[in-house]
């Protein structure tokens, strides 16, 4: 009689982060002593095929390894931005509806070559708008994601305000059509140049394609149902002005209530000019560095120009630091003082500070690095804190530097923070400066 034992033994495991593997099944084979090899092998099953199925779709949404490679402030940051994405293509439907209907279709006595050119005029001026804006703003979106962010959402809800308005104006047609795409060629710009820093953020292991590609579907989802949704209210609401125009607002005022909620989840690791002054004030007042999530909810996230009216307490130090300023622009008597500087306070430093009415003017050097622009920030906001208190600016500034700098970089680092460099607008204009030695020569 042939006897039988369990003799090998293989477990089939799902996942694609090594801490975050589900066993799904069991594969048992029997030995059978009058054979050289094993036979019968067992399949147990370790989870249902509806838990595999869900397992499957989810990996269409969700970045690969989640949520040990993505940031913890992902989640909270996505469910906004689905939730205002959905509110933005329901408007979408009421506004193109409107738009339509002012360009002429569905009446006799409207022409295709008119609509045509109307068009035409629209995309020419959102592509002339997304030029002059990325000249003007590119550089500055790195430095102030979470303030773009806002402002390009609300610059789209500026534009399909006006698609809504056009058919009450046929006279101004042609200006309002061509001002609501001047407005959403802001958007496209900032939207996308701020997504790009978002994504880096969110990308803890090298994975920044990869989140991009699953927001690109869940992107997708949102606008097929919001489609859906704008479609069924465009239909519901044809005709009736008041509906329409209620519908809309209150849409657009969840549409900034969900994208402000979004940008105040974020928990931003870079070092940009408002941020800085936060870390450094406390620093100077308790020793200690704030940590990313600490920060975000003291950072200021709307405009500047919001700051007299906004009820929340804004640290507007670093509005008093001038970074990059071109020598040929100060008079003679701020260029005696920083040939004085120069040779004084600053010999081995790769910047020059100089103190105008209360702003710190900020010169960098031909050969300063990404560091030195860093370095050189944190010191002219030391410098406007002390000159709140009327004392030596210069000397006290040097001395703190001296002191503390280096511990105040290892305890940024500690706290998580990219020191690397800082996040402000690109300094494109620079210096250089020959100091004379005791001996007459140069340095």
């Amino acid at each position: 009689m042939e006897s039988k034992a369990a003799a090998e033994m293989f477990e089939e495991w799902n996942g694609t982060a090594s801490t975050k593997l589900t066993k799904t099944a069991t594969i048992t084979f029997t030995e059978n002593e009058a054979e050289s090899f094993p036979t019968s092998p067992s399949i147990k099953k370790s989870s249902s095929p509806f838990k595999q199925i869900t397992s499957r779709i989810l990996e269409a949404f969700l970045p690969e390894g989640f949520p040990d490679s993505v940031t913890s402030d992902y989640v909270p940051f996505q469910v906004w931005d689905s939730l205002q994405g959905l509110s933005t293509y329901v408007r979408t439907m009421l506004s193109t509806q409107a738009l339509l209907s002012a360009i002429g279709v569905g009446e006799k006595s409207a022409t295709v070559i008119g609509a045509t050119f109307q068009w035409f005029l629209r995309d020419l001026t959102g592509m002339l708008g997304a030029i002059l804006f990325t000249f003007y703003q590119g550089s500055n979106l790195d430095s102030n994601a979470k303030m773009w962010r806002l402002v390009a959402d609300l610059m789209n809800d500026l534009g399909m305000l006006m698609d809504l308005l056009s058919p009450l104006f046929p006279s101004a047609f042609s200006f309002i059509l061509c001002l609501g795409s001047l407005s959403r060629s802001f958007t496209g710009v900032a939207s996308g140049a701020t997504r790009a820093a978002l994504t880096q953020h969110f990308a803890l292991q090298n994975n920044a394609a990869d989140i991009s590609a699953k927001e690109g579907s869940q992107e997708t989802v949102a606008t097929m149902i919001g489609m859906a949704f704008g479609m069924l209210l465009a239909r519901i609401t044809m005709g009736h002005s008041l509906s329409i125009w209620l519908c809309f607002l209150s849409l657009t005022m969840f549409h900034m209530y969900a994208n402000y909620r979004a940008v105040c989840c974020l928990s931003l690791t870079t070092l940009n000019c408002q941020r800085s002054s936060i870390i450094l004030l406390h620093f100077l007042e308790t020793g200690q560095v704030l940590s990313p999530k600490q920060v975000s909810t003291m950072e200021h996230v709307l405009p500047v120009w919001t700051t007299s009216w906004c009820s929340k307490s804004v640290n507007i130090l670093h509005t008093r630091v001038c970074m990059g300023v071109r020598i040929s622009s100060l008079n003679y008597r701020d260029l005696g003082e920083l040939s004085h500087l120069a040779g004084s306070h600053y010999k081995k430093a790769k910047y020059l500070l100089l103190d105008k009415k209360g702003v710190i003017n900020v010169v960098m050097h031909k050969d300063s690095t990404a560091t030195d622009v860093l370095k050189a920030f944190i010191h002219a906001l030391v410098m406007a804190k002390l000159n709140n208190q009327g004392r030596s600016v210069h000397s006290e500034s040097q001395l703190w530097i001296d002191k503390h700098y280096e511990v105040f970089v290892l305890k940024l680092q500690s706290s998580g923070w990219r020191t690397e460099r800082l996040l402000s607008p690109t300094v494109t204009w620079r210096a250089n400066w020959l100091i004379p030695s005791s001996n007459g020569k140069f340095d």
